[in-house]
């Protein structure tokens, strides 16, 4: 019989809010020797997850859109819409600026099997597991936990 989720995740995982400083998020990380953290609000919902990949727009900064030029107007050969979120990123100062809030999640009673399966198919390091019913953040299953699991086995 496979294991459920909530016997492999990870309970009451570190969070932070969306206003929460940046340089507060990222020393979390750091200390914590994490790669990521759900984001939630007030109530301990999950509204976005901020990892790793989302810190290093900091440090890499942003290519500008390639374009051309034509009779004096500029045509980009890119989503310009995209460069301006890249930007907003960069210059972020709280952690709603640069989190993912697409959030792809899962509940404790989920087959282990499922969870893994989600997190090799989106490509995915942790996934926030949530109370289906109160909708709050109870846990964190990362690819590190099936792992130790699969070890244990």
């Amino acid at each position: 019989m496979s294991k459920s989720v909530a016997e492999v995740m990870t309970p009451n995982p570190i969070t932070v809010q969306p206003q929460t400083p940046l340089q507060e998020a990222i020393k979390i990380i750091a200390e914590k020797r994490i790669s990521g953290m759900p984001v939630v609000d007030d109530n301990n919902r999950i509204v976005g997850v901020i990892s790793e990949t989302d810190l290093m727009w900091k440090e890499t900064g942003v290519e500008p859109p390639p374009y051309i030029m034509i009779l004096d107007s500029v045509i980009y050969l890119q989503n310009p819409a995209r460069y301006e979120q890249e930007i907003h990123k960069v210059l972020g100062q709280i952690v709603n600026d640069v989190m993912s809030k697409k959030v792809i999640s899962i509940h404790p009673q989920q087959n282990l099997r499922e969870a893994a399966n989600l997190m090799h198919e989106k490509n995915i390091r942790r996934l926030p597991v949530i109370e289906e019913n109160t909708g709050e953040v109870v846990g964190i299953l990362t690819r590190g936990d099936i792992i130790r699991s699969m070890a244990l086995s």
